[in-house]
């Protein structure tokens, strides 16, 4: 590990080859991933709502714009309480939708209430709604650094998605603090938050 990681050795590591940075992103992910699960519910609750209430400090207009956010999956922070303050608030919901791999996701709008079907990954999405682009795009973050790029999953859906919406939306990362790395080796292909936001 100690190749892959600066953490084990206290010094920065020089990764070159986009196989090493896919090797690297891929131990990473794991270990982020393992610690986020490793939290209690209650723990992740109290971080949840530490995160929806930086969204309503960093977030002053809901009336009329649409928010993509997600349906949350493994131990990501759970925001559907303050989506449901978003669409009480004069504001609508939107849920990505997996269409096709190497596809950019579709934002689809969804209402409390509702139906949902099982996606990929068996995440829930909009089961009919129309596609949408968002005025503000929270994104879930396994890991991030201090120059605001996202460490996902490791699909690109989320940076294909942003490259092709015709407008630029807010982009908004959540996470937890404990998610912060130095650096996640961005690629050209990687696009940056405009915020990031954590308990």
């Amino acid at each position: 590990m100690h190749e892959l990681s600066p953490e084990f050795r206290g010094e920065a590591v020089r990764l070159d080859a986009w196989s090493d940075v896919l090797r690297w992103r891929k131990a990473e992910r794991k270990r982020l991933i393992d610690a986020r699960l490793a939290l209690t519910q209650h723990d992740r609750e109290c971080r949840s709502n530490r995160i929806a209430s930086m969204l309503d400090t960093t977030i002053s207009e809901y009336g009329g714009r649409i928010f993509g956010t997600y349906w949350p999956f493994r131990g990501e922070p759970d925001l559907r309480n303050w989506g449901s303050q978003v669409v009480e608030r004069g504001g609508q919901i939107a849920l990505p939708v997996v269409l096709q791999k190497g596809w950019p996701l579709e934002y689809r709008i969804w209402m409390p209430g509702d139906p949902l079907e099982r996606g990929v990954w068996n995440i829930l999405v909009p089961s009919r709604g129309p596609a949408v682009q968002p005025d503000v795009v929270i994104a879930p973050v396994v890991g991030f650094d201090a120059r605001r790029y996202r460490l996902g999953y490791g699909g690109g859906f989320f940076d294909r998605t942003l490259a092709a919406m015709k407008r630029k939306p807010l982009i908004i990362g959540v996470g937890y603090a404990q998610c912060r790395i130095q650096t996640i080796y961005p690629q050209p292909h990687d696009i940056p938050m405009d915020v990031i936001l954590t308990d």
